[in-house]
């Protein structure tokens, strides 16, 4: 039996279960409009922040989970605030980025120390910078959209991960992140993917001991723009 013959296998035993058909023009238009106006789910109180009470918690949470957040005026500060994180860690002064608009406009020239290339990630990279197009104060938590803008090997291949987001950006809940992410692409197809992240990689499996960098990055800076 092939793909398409067990998907219509599956699907046949679901409708004879609900006792309906596929056909059923009444319930196809309820899926139609389900998915054209999306309605939200409850949202806890504690997501109901905006403007500088959502930057407050979104920076306690990542800080809550090993990341280091810290706080530019505009892009023109970026370069000397990732140049001094580098060097803090004893990380080599260069990055990856993909050609991401926002990222493009920060003048990189003004911190002479850094290097700079473009593209998707490498195995050696050991910095990558990349930008959140939103993110969820009541968890920390990050929306990375995947394509050539920020390709997401930058999210994972290197050691260390900076994300830059600006300010405007941050929202309460993950109902409000998604739908920015929406309007964003607005009739536009989705990414392929949108990666979440809270903080640096980390696991406990073996004997629960906290090991970072398991499946990603070891160390997450987060610069909050504007």
């Amino acid at each position: 039996m092939n793909a398409s013959n067990t998907r219509e296998s599956v699907l046949g035993s679901i409708r004879g279960s609900l006792r309906v058909t596929g056909d059923d023009a009444a319930r196809v238009d309820a899926v139609r409009k389900r998915l054209k106006a999306p309605s939200p789910n409850l949202v806890p109180e504690r997501a109901n922040v905006r403007g500088e009470e959502s930057i407050a918690l979104l920076t306690e949470m990542l800080e809550g989970q090993s990341a280091h957040v810290s706080r530019a005026k505009t892009l023109d500060e970026i370069p000397k605030l990732v140049a001094n994180y580098l060097r803090k860690n004893n990380l080599p002064a260069e990055f990856r980025t993909g050609s991401d608009g926002l990222l493009a406009d920060i003048p990189w020239g003004k911190a002479t120390s850094l290097t700079h290339h473009l593209g998707r990630g490498q195995g050696d990279d050991a910095v990558a910078v990349s930008r959140a197009r939103t993110a969820a104060a009541e968890t920390g938590t990050l929306f990375l959209t995947s394509g050539p803008e920020n390709p997401t090997t930058l999210n994972f291949l290197p050691d260390t991960h900076i994300v830059v987001i600006q300010a405007k950006d941050i929202l309460g809940s993950y109902e409000d992140g998604w739908n920015a992410i929406r309007k964003i692409y607005g009739k536009r197809p989705l990414p392929r993917a949108v990666n979440l992240i809270s903080g640096p990689s980390r696991t406990a499996d073996i004997e629960q001991i906290i090991v970072m960098g398991a499946h990603g990055p070891r160390r997450l800076h987060v610069i909050i723009a504007g």
